[in-house]
């Protein structure tokens, strides 16, 4: 029987046992606390626990229990709070959760079926649905693994979760099924074609849009809005799924979030937005190797909705307390430290996290994505630390958050000249294929002036506005204008807290549109002065006049601006 040698906080040292193996997990005392194995030594093993270690000593009993660390996929995820581990916490008393906390409520569901016995089928195909879970039609698939002859499928009626559905080549099939964390699950390769995942957020969706199935990293320092962005990509996203990790944060923001998403309306279902979200809540003061495990639970729960033919985001706030966790983890172990205490294989880690992301063919036909944001909470918005550059080596996209934008109010304070994005070429085919050929061109043009303007703003601290041409003050307007009128969003207005992109190409023509005119009077000889001088206020708070989708309402303020700017001599 193997007993505990030594209790260092979560480092617990274990005789050895048969059977053992790296990465399995035993329980530990009277409680059974989960632990996984990290090292095996000739007479000893060292385990990490999940869980507070207070009151236990050397002598008590370890149980052995030969798995990975797994969680069951259920019906009971979508509108749930789970901590790391993917135990439900709202009826939890504390956060010592015993074994077998895990498992899914046996609560009843109607089971419709899809096939009938004695058909043939694989892995990832659809056995039937349940009609009663809310706004995303759950699907009973054949895991991994499985395929054969249907010789038993239940009929219409209600089920536990716990129950066989269907018996597929002599093996049960449950509503809920088990995966381990840490193990992607399969598909068929990537999907042929993507489409760009609309955020709401104008200056997301147009200067640095992401595709289905991208990453993200969010950097930013202490203040500059990582949390509220995040929020509202939740909030406004086109996923179909939304898997939320809180990974490290305060526990306050983290309450005021689940207060949101459970008042918050989806636009799409006319319910509630947490009908389609699962929440994963693992605080600050929660366990290290809980938090440790939360961003592989939010993304296994991801791909098993993904496998179901939807698309998912998971956003991840943030992955530089995750980061943090690693490196106690490892200073514990007392690996070889590397930059700023971090351990070597940081890098290997944040790979691993990211490219569990993608559009994909999935194993029963058809497609769906898996959407990776995560934030970066660079101590004092030093974005050259350790998790940030590495982080940048494995996203497709970057939403730098800018200290300066922020505190002069301008939110999301996404740096147009901080950020980038790998996906813009995709995303501008994407649209001429749909029929925007000038997508492209707009954003292109938008990037250009915003870069020019931000240029001759430093001049202009210099030498003066005054010194400028005539054209060069165009241009330093135009900065101001689109930077108003474009870029800002007010996340607590219901016209501006999200914006369509028929909308957004509506504010930008406009704008551009109001630009060129200005430039054609200064041309003509008008004084830029008179220019500088006339009220753009109306065109400006367009995005918060109009509804989210009003594009008429634009395009009669820009008529109005226009006219008197042609009256101007």
């Amino acid at each position: 029987m193997s007993v505990v040698l030594r209790v260092s906080g979560p480092l617990v040292e274990v005789s050895g046992f048969p059977g053992m193996a790296m990465n399995h997990l035993v329980g530990l005392g009277e409680e059974a606390l989960p632990a996984e194995i990290v090292r095996i030594d000739e007479e000893r093993v060292t385990v990490q626990a999940f869980e507070y270690t207070g009151g236990l000593r050397p002598g008590s009993t370890v149980a052995p229990w030969h798995a990975p660390l797994s969680v069951w996929l259920s019906p009971e995820l979508l509108g749930g709070v789970f901590d790391g581990m993917l135990r439900p916490l709202a009826d939890a008393p504390t956060w010592l959760l015993p074994r077998g906390a895990d498992r899914p409520v046996a609560r009843r569901h109607h089971f419709r079926p899809s096939v009938e016995a004695g058909t043939t089928v694989g892995p990832g195909t659809v056995l039937g649905v349940l009609t009663d879970c809310g706004p995303v039609e759950y699907r009973v698939l054949v895991p991994p693994g499985m395929s054969g002859e249907v010789e038993t499928i239940a009929a219409e009626g209600d089920y536990s979760t716990e129950e066989a559905v269907a018996g597929v080549g002599g093996r049960p099939v449950r509503i809920a099924q088990r995966w381990p964390v840490r193990n992607a699950r399969p598909h068929r390769g990537p999907a042929g074609t993507a489409k760009p995942l609309l955020t709401g957020q104008r200056v997301v969706d147009l200067l640095f849009p992401v595709l289905e199935g991208g990453t993200v990293g969010v950097p930013g320092g202490f203040g500059t809005g990582k949390t509220m962005l995040l929020q509202q990509i939740a909030k406004w996203c086109t996923a179909d799924v939304i898997v939320y990790v809180g990974c490290g944060e305060r526990g306050n923001e983290l309450a005021d979030i689940i207060d949101e998403l459970f008042a918050l309306s989806d636009p799409r279902s006319g319910g509630k937005l947490i009908q389609r979200t699962v929440i994963i809540a693992n605080t600050s003061n929660m366990p290290m190797m809980a938090r440790e495990a939360s961003v592989y639970t939010g993304v296994t729960v991801a791909e098993y909705f993904r496998d179901m033919g939807y698309d998912t985001v998971v956003v991840a706030d943030s992955t530089s307390r995750w980061a943090e966790a690693l490196r106690e983890f490892a200073s514990r172990l007392g690996a070889l430290p590397a930059e700023e205490g971090y351990p070597a294989d940081l890098g290997s880690a944040l790979a691993a996290f990211y490219e569990r992301a993608g559009a994909v063919r999935i194993a029963g036909g058809g497609s769906g994505s898996v959407t990776i944001i995560g934030a970066v909470s660079p101590p004092g918005g030093d974005l050259s630390e350790p998790v940030t550059a590495q982080t940048e080596r494995f996203v497709r996209c970057r939403w730098s958050l800018d200290r300066e934008l922020a505190y002069a109010r301008h939110y999301p304070a996404v740096s147009w000249s901080g950020s980038f994005s790998y996906d813009v070429d995709a995303v501008a085919a994407g649209y001429d294929r749909a029929g925007d050929q000038m997508w492209g061109e707009r954003r292109g043009r938008v990037v250009a002036l915003l870069a020019e303007a931000d240029r001759l703003a430093t001049l202009t601290e210099l030498i003066g506005l005054e010194a400028l041409p005539a054209d060069q003050r165009v241009t330093v307007l135009a900065g101001r204008l689109l930077r108003e009128g474009l870029l800002t969003q007010n996340a607590l207005s219901a016209n501006d807290s999200h914006c369509t992109m028929a909308k957004t190409v509506a504010l930008t023509d406009a704008l551009t549109t109001v630009i060129d005119r200005c430039r054609e009077a200064v041309a003509k000889d008008v004084a830029p002065e008179r220019v500088e001088e006339l009220d753009f206020g109306p065109l400006v708070r367009a995005r918060e006049t109009a509804g989210p989708d009003d594009v008429s309402a634009v395009a009669r303020l820009r008529d109005e601006m226009l006219a008197r700017i042609g009256q101007l001599r």
